[in-house]
């Protein structure tokens, strides 16, 4: 049964996601309004000074007039440039160099500022009656500049305590997740211990008190699941606490898996060929218990996905093209394959598109693999209907 669960955060977070960037949008816009706002009073300023010193013209002296020109009109809060009528720079204010300097170095600066401030604000022209005297350009105020900024820093600020919370709430839930992983097995191993130890005691009576060698037969299958269960409640215990890895030859360990489900295969009632391809000749550092584990619960997955159809699954054992691994470890199955919107969520615990399950399998194999192993467990390929392959990375 494919769980609701991983459809509903995935619309959450494009809900979210689309509503942060709506609140970024009106962020930018309302700052861009402010802006042009405070740009046009700027303007009606200039303008308004600009007037004064044309009335001044028919009416001062050159002493006034310089007089309008340093007192009033540098005194604005903007980075500002007069020019005459041909463009050349006469005076300026405002933007870092010396209104003293007429050096020709520092004309060289004040015309590039010139050009840098038609492009971004028109100049006001000068004019005596109907005769043009010159322009003055101006920029942004120090508070029009910042004012710019404000919403960028505002964005940077918002997005760092975001990143902070996701990354603050992931290690949470991890952390949660580890210890209900933890919890679980040791109390499912420590549940197991006792009917084991009883099983083990009546197979034992069992051996001696019946004859025949029907009855030894089925005896010694019970003692293969009792053992098999006994394996299963020692790889529970160990979730939790740190594996012992040893070097360890893949292909006997991968033979006993194998093995293990080809006698069950017919009462199962499953057509399937399993193949071994054991490609590498060199030891791999394992547990090879919990390593059982993760190719029980590849096969198991494998066998699901064929269904009572005739199909095959190979297992490659070769060495792994990363220098950074030993051995990389294929499961090719020619099952139903997994459809494109399930492949993100197949590692994710209480996902499952089974009937019957639990949805915990690949995520603990997943677990084993890169927590205790230092590897990894990937979905390297799946086609609906033509099968999947999942790829170990020790």
């Amino acid at each position: 049964m494919r769980s609701k669960i991983y459809d509903s955060p995935q619309s959450l977070k494009s809900v979210l996601f689309v509503f942060a960037i709506a609140i970024i949008l009106l962020l930018l816009l309302y700052t861009q309004h402010l802006v042009n706002t405070l740009r046009n009073e700027a303007r009606q300023i200039l303008e308004f000074y600009a007037s004064f010193y044309e009335r001044a013209i028919t009416e001062a002296d050159d002493t006034e007039l310089n007089f309008i020109f340093e007192e009033i009109i540098k005194r604005t809060d903007f980075p500002m440039i007069m020019t005459d009528e041909q463009g050349n720079p006469t005076g300026w204010k405002g933007i870092g160099i010396d209104p003293g300097d007429y050096s020709e170095e520092a004309l060289k600066k004040v015309r590039s500022l010139v050009e840098a401030m038609a492009e971004e604000i028109d100049p006001i022209p000068l004019r005596y009656k109907d005769i043009p005297l010159g322009y003055l350009y101006y920029g942004d105020s120090k508070s029009i500049q910042q004012l710019r900024w404000l919403p960028y820093v505002e964005i940077l600020v918002i997005g760092l305590y975001i990143m902070i919370g996701f990354f603050g709430i992931n290690s949470i839930r991890r952390s949660e997740q580890q210890f209900i992983w933890i919890g679980m097995a040791k109390e499912t191993a420590h549940q197991l211990g006792t009917p084991l130890s009883s099983l083990m005691g009546w197979i034992e009576l069992l051996r001696h008190k019946t004859r025949g060698e029907e009855v030894r037969k089925i005896v010694d299958e019970i003692q293969q699941d009792v053992d098999r269960l006994n394996k299963v409640a020692q790889r529970f215990s160990r979730i939790g606490s740190r594996p012992e890895l040893m070097p360890t030859e893949l292909a006997p360990v991968v033979e006993d898996v194998i093995s293990y489900f080809r006698r069950r295969l017919p009462q199962m009632g499953k057509r399937v060929d399993i193949h071994f391809e054991d490609r590498l000749r060199q030891p791999v550092r394992i547990n090879p218990e919990l390593f059982e584990w993760v190719l029980e619960n590849l096969i198991k997955n494998a066998l699901d996905a064929i269904g009572t159809e005739r199909g095959e699954i190979r297992i490659v054992v070769d060495a792994a093209p990363d220098k950074k691994y030993q051995a990389v470890i294929d499961v090719i199955d020619t099952g139903r394959g997994i459809q494109p919107q399930d492949r993100n969520n197949i590692f994710r615990p209480g996902f499952s598109t089974k009937k019957r399950g639990w949805g915990l399998g690949l995520s603990l194999s997943r677990r084993i693999i890169e927590n205790y192993h230092k590897g990894k467990l990937i979905l390297k390929h799946t086609a609906p209907g033509k099968g999947t392959t999942m790829r170990i990375l020790i």
